[in-house]
């Protein structure tokens, strides 16, 4: 199990190093004055050269870029000159929020979505089923942002119009002053981004039971004598959990380096509102510091699905 585990920390490690290699290539090796661009075209050239030599622009390229990685391993990820502060406080201000969103929406979209799958596979072609498949076309086919503008004209405009506020139309409040207020703000986010991605959950969860209930092992525990919510609970649905570990692992590191579309819809500003501006003002420090933290997320969250494998089936570890 070590072992294995090792193997995984090298591979992810050298991973890291290669996404380090293409960000600092584009940014600062790539053809243009990224002096210019960090800095903005009303800087003078004083500016200009003060912000080459900060960043070690003037060096060889082999020093930058170990100067590059030296700073990013001990959490350094730059400066922004646009807002005159590091880019790790800026990214480690805005974390909260994405987090949170994402916590929430993780909760909300299994609560969702594997019970609407379980549904569907105990009753093939029934009602039910053709219920839970309707629940799915319909999830997967509807946009984000419409169901997002959706949700704020239905339980913010329409109550807003009537005299009462039933959900605040957005913003992000702290956890800790007050963790009441941080679901209320929270609550229309986390169903928008949990009633999405449900559908998707209970897609892979009926797919895979009905193709796990066909197998020997399933009839072998029937013939045993075992009730049917015995079968499909202990033994189908475990070994549908594979898969469900595989797309939850992807989908929380793809969140957590910036839920976008959420974050603009609601006003949540998270790290993913932080990328946006970040691009709108050709602000490349934040660019950078953001497309590593993503990468960072999905390796964490690549290493920790790679553990559940190990726990779900031993043959993984062999």
């Amino acid at each position: 199990m070590i072992r294995y585990l090792l193997k995984r920390l090298g591979f992810s490690a050298l991973i890291l190093f290669t996404l380090s290699g293409f960000v600092f290539f584009l940014f600062f090796v790539a053809p243009g004055d990224p002096a210019r661009v960090i800095a903005g075209e009303k800087a003078t050239e004083a500016q200009l050269v003060q912000i080459r030599t900060n960043l070690g622009l003037d060096r060889p390229i082999p020093e930058q870029y170990f100067k590059f990685i030296s700073k990013a391993v001990q959490g350094d990820l730059g400066f922004s000159y646009r807002n005159q502060q590091p880019v790790t406080k800026l990214i480690v201000n805005r974390i909260p929020a994405t987090v949170s969103l994402v916590i929430g929406g993780v909760i909300f979209w299994l609560l969702i979505g594997i019970p609407i799958g379980v549904m569907s596979a105990r009753h093939p072609g029934g009602f039910r089923d053709r219920m839970g498949q309707g629940f799915i076309l319909l999830g997967l086919s509807f946009p984000t942002f419409v169901l997002g503008m959706l949700s704020l004209y239905v339980f913010y405009f329409m109550p807003k119009q009537a005299g009462f506020t039933l959900f605040p139309a957005g913003g992000y409040k702290p956890f800790l002053r007050d963790p009441v207020i941080w679901a209320w703000h929270l609550f229309l986010p986390w169903m928008t981004l949990a009633l999405v991605t449900a559908a998707v959950y209970a897609r892979l969860t009926r797919g895979h039971l009905l193709q796990v209930m066909g197998e020997d092992y399933i009839r072998t525990a029937r013939s045993k004598g075992l009730s049917e919510r015995t079968v499909l609970f202990k033994h189908g649905l475990r070994s549908t959990l594979t898969p469900l570990v595989t797309q939850l692992g992807a989908d929380i590191a793809l969140l957590l380096g910036g839920a976008i579309v959420i974050e603009q819809i609601y006003g949540l500003q998270g790290v993913g509102a932080l990328a946006v501006q970040a691009v709108n003002n050709q602000d490349r420090p934040i660019i950078i510091g953001v497309v590593l933290l993503g990468g960072l997320f999905i390796v964490v969250t690549n290493i920790v699905v790679d553990l559940l494998y190990a726990v779900l089936d031993p043959r993984v570890r062999r």
